[in-house]
Parts: C-alpha cells; structure tokens; sequence
C-alpha cells in the first residue's frame, strides 16, 4: 500500500519545510514538494517523527497491576511515541538472563501498540550472562549504583561495574546516586524534607564513579536521568577527555519545580527527585550546549496505595514519575517559553534516542526509514485529565496541569495506531 502526506511543516532531520511524504509497505519511500499530488492533507497540523522513549518501565511480567504492555504502549502512541525500550527491573523476573527477556517477551506478544524494545540488567553475579543476552538482541544493560527499590535487581559497586563494562562490549546505562552520600528519609509529608535526603552530591559523586570506570575501559556509558545540574561541568570535562559519554534527563526535571511540590503530593516523588527552579535553568543549559543529547520520561509508575497518596509521606511512597503520554506536550509548552523550537524537541526525543541506541530507521523523516509519524497541533492547549489517560492509573503530577501541543493522529509503519496492536520487538541492530 502507497500512501502520501502533506503538511507546511515537516520535521526533517535537516529542519522543518513543507513537504509531502510518500509511504510504501512500511516505509518512507520518498519526501517530495508540497505542491506533489497527496493523499491526505494536515492542513494546520504539523509532521513529526514518532518519538522514541528509551526509559520505560513496563513492569510486566510479575507487577502487571503496576502497569503492563498494553497499557503502556497504548498510552505512548496517544503521547506521539512509537518506540520504547523497557527497562529490566521491576519485572518479575528481571531481564538479567537470555531466559527472562523470553518471558517478558512472550508477556508482551499480541499486547503491544508500538514497536518494543528491551534493555538487559547488569546486577551482582550475572557478568557472565551478559554476552548472551547481547547477542540475543537487548540494546545495552542498566545498572544501579545505589538501592533500586526492588530486592530482585540490586545494585553494583565500583569493582561489580568495572566486571560488568570488562564482560561484554556494550552500552551500559547507569542509575547514578551515591549511597554513601543519602541522608536518612523521615517519615513526612514535606516534600522538602524528602529533597534533602537525596542532595546533588549524591548524583556527582556516582556520576565521577562511572566515568571513571569507564574511562579505564574504554567502555561506553549513558547517564540516565540527570537531575543535578551540579554534574553538568563533570560531564564536559568527560567528554572532552574522550571519555564515551551521553546523558539523559527527563520531563518532570525540566518542567516541575520541587519547591512548588504540595505537601502530601507523593505523585512528584522519583529518584533522583525534581529540584529548584535553578537547578532547571542549569539542565536546559545543557541541552542548549548538547552535553545533555536526550529527553525520555523515566514512567515508573505503581499502584496508588504504593504512592501512599492516603497518609502522603514521601519517605514510603514508591518513587517513579507517570508521564508517558504527556512527554511531549510537557517538554514543548516549556520548552517554547524558553525560545527553543519544536526542531529541538524532536532532536532530543525522536532522533536523539534512537541514534543512542543505533536504531537507524526510527526517529526520523526520512527515505528509507519506518513511517514512523506524528500529526501534531503545536499550539492547541489543554487540560490534563489524568482520568483521560491510558496508563494504567490515573495518577500523574501533571494532573490539572495546562499545556500546549496535542497529538492527532499517530502511524506506526504507515497504519495509524487504533484499537488493534501492531507493535513489533525490536532488536539492537536490527535490519528489519
């Protein structure tokens, strides 16, 4: 099937122009004149590439009432994603073996609404599995330097990491807080008192740990979800030391301002967690400057009563952030106000995670790539109704929020995503 759309703004990998994209058996064959015959016409609506979101926890098998794949994905197309890649913990069991990432497969088979796929789990004792599970196609490993949440994936010393990176060639992607500089968590419903348990040091300090382990082998390591701007200057120091680094942040650290959070609201609780409005204005610096090369929203939610959202103490409630969906409209509507464009946006969300993790075909407009598509209105603002949502629960801290940019219509391989999943597993390198 031979398709075309016309839009005055499509985001291409050079910059937005109007254009008419030709789509065939999946792919974009072509990317042609506005003025070339169409079969369907956006009118005001712009043209992205689907987004690709790198940090999802799906949690399924084993938590599916924390959240699951068809709920996930559903929710991700209706955000303008069209690819993720799952976590490995909070999964029972976790992807740390070839035979586990076969059973969160088989889970995710027939459930899925966007192409799906997955990270290893590099945790103490499973150096050894690490080959295997590369060669059967996971896009790297994650690891935690500091307690995950979760007994099943705990987490690597300095010397367990430096194991880990000699193993295998790899990606390694690193939670990077320090537990030796966490303060003690009281119980309290102030968030500032949850703030102060988990300074900035404790991210610089785990930060310099992995770099310089990785610097000693030479291996590849991605920061993920940077929360202190503190180790921006650590970072550039790295890089321009040849250093193999990349870095990530996430939606809510560059869009919420955690001296704003309510007493009790537990919904703004993740690790590391939200800071001060300073703090912000240091990590959209570093996307300004590239240090900071990807945007993906960490969505680790959980039940409601995991939240504590009925006693709203802060030192219990499950920490993890539910914004798969709004991603993109969050990061716009702050990102305009900032004098960035909506080019940027699809750099850091669409092209920029997949160029990490070497999916060549998604993340862009382009001849030969998968029809991976976004109608979007940048300038229609709404209300967020979290009832409205498609994950799991309706809990979110940007419930009642205003923002701008609302996605119409999303194709994944040219078919608009609707009632039946058409999503596919996809593997490091693939050459489908």
């Amino acid at each position: 099937m031979t398709f075309t759309l016309r839009s005055r703004q499509v985001y291409l990998p050079d910059g937005p122009r109007p254009a008419t994209v030709t789509v065939h058996a999946g792919r974009i064959v072509a990317v042609g004149d506005v003025t070339a015959p169409c079969d369907q016409d956006l009118g005001d609506l712009v043209l992205l590439p689907g987004l690709v979101d790198t940090h999802v926890h799906v949690n399924e098998p084993g938590r599916t009432e924390w959240e699951g794949f068809a709920t996930a994905t559903r929710a991700a197309a209706a955000g303008g994603v069209t690819t993720i890649v799952d976590m490995p913990l909070n999964s029972l069991p976790p992807t740390t073996t070839v035979a586990a990432l076969r059973e969160k497969q088989a889970a995710a088979t027939g459930q899925c609404f966007i192409d799906v796929g997955f990270w290893g789990g590099a945790i103490p004792g499973n150096a050894a599995d690490l080959p295997a599970l590369h060669d059967a196609g996971v896009f790297g490993f994650k690891s935690f330097l500091v307690d995950s949440g979760v007994p099943e994936f705990p987490p690597l010393d300095r010397d367990g990491l430096a194991t880990a990176f000699a193993s295998v060639d790899a990606l390694f992607i690193v939670h990077a807080e320090d537990p030796g500089q966490l303060r003690d968590s009281v119980a309290s419903r102030a968030y500032a008192d949850f703030l102060a348990s988990r300074p900035p040091a404790a991210e610089v300090t785990a930060i310099g740990t992995a770099l310089a382990v990785a610097a000693a082998a030479n291996a590849r390591v991605h920061i993920l979800h940077l929360s202190a701007a503190d180790a921006l200057p650590l970072l550039r120091r790295a890089a321009a030391d040849g250093v193999r680094v990349t870095a990530e942040t996430c939606p809510h650290y560059l869009t919420l301002d955690g001296l704003a959070v309510p007493d009790g609201a537990t919904e703004f609780k993740c690790c590391p967690p939200i800071r001060d409005a300073v703090n912000q204005d240091g990590l959209w610096a570093g996307l300004a400057d590239g240090t900071i090369c990807v945007v993906v929203s960490d969505h680790s939610p959980s039940t409601p009563d995991l939240k504590r959202r009925d006693s709203g103490d802060f030192a219990a409630a499950w920490g993890g952030i539910a914004s798969l969906q709004l991603g993109l409209s969050a990061v716009w509507t702050e990102a305009q106000e900032r004098g960035f464009t909506l080019a940027d946006v699809v750099r850091w969300m669409a092209q920029g995670p997949a160029d990490l993790v070497g999916l060549r075909r998604k993340g862009r407009i382009a001849p030969g790539a998968d029809a991976d598509l976004v109608a979007f209105a940048p300038d229609e603002p709404f209300v967020v109704d979290a009832t409205a949502l498609h994950h799991r629960h309706p809990v979110t801290p940007y419930a009642g929020t205003t923002l701008r940019g609302v996605v119409h219509t999303t194709w994944l391989r040219g078919v608009p995503v609707g009632d039946t999943p058409h999503g596919t597993f996809l593997r490091r390198e693939d050459d489908r």
